[in-house]
């Protein structure tokens, strides 16, 4: 007689999942103290210094030009909006007339983007020094 409960065929597969998220949780946390409890709290000072004849570390400050972040929002905005027209050009005939004005609608919305994106200078590369 079995028990209902392990009666189900995907039980065993439960069971293991539940097994390695508990592992992989204790291994996580275990780390974690361990590292911090052996690690140097004066670390600074070392990671400063000069090493043997190189040259004397400067702090630079970890600043990136927001320029970087508006290039790629707009080329994946238009990389997966040509990625929508793929679909379209494979079922081109399927769709007939009302796929082709659907499609011009669909272009014509993605040139006022790229316009009002030009207009908006956020096309051209703006040194900061």
């Amino acid at each position: 007689m079995e028990h209902i409960a392990t009666a189900n065929p995907y039980f065993g597969v439960f069971v293991l999942f539940v097994l390695t998220f508990s592992a992989f949780t204790m291994t996580t946390i275990l780390a974690r103290r361990v590292s911090r409890a052996l690690a140097a709290k004066d670390s600074e000072k070392i990671k400063l210094s000069v090493y043997e004849c190189g040259p004397e570390v400067t702090r630079q400050p970890n600043r990136i030009s927001p320029q970087f972040y508006l290039f790629a929002l707009l080329f994946l905005l238009f990389d997966v909006e040509i990625i929508f027209m793929f679909p379209w050009a494979v079922n081109f005939k399927l769709l007939g007339w009302f796929g082709f004005a659907e499609m011009l609608m669909f272009i014509f919305l993605l040139t006022i983007g790229f316009i009002y994106a030009w207009k908006k200078g956020a096309l051209e590369w703006h040194n900061i020094k």
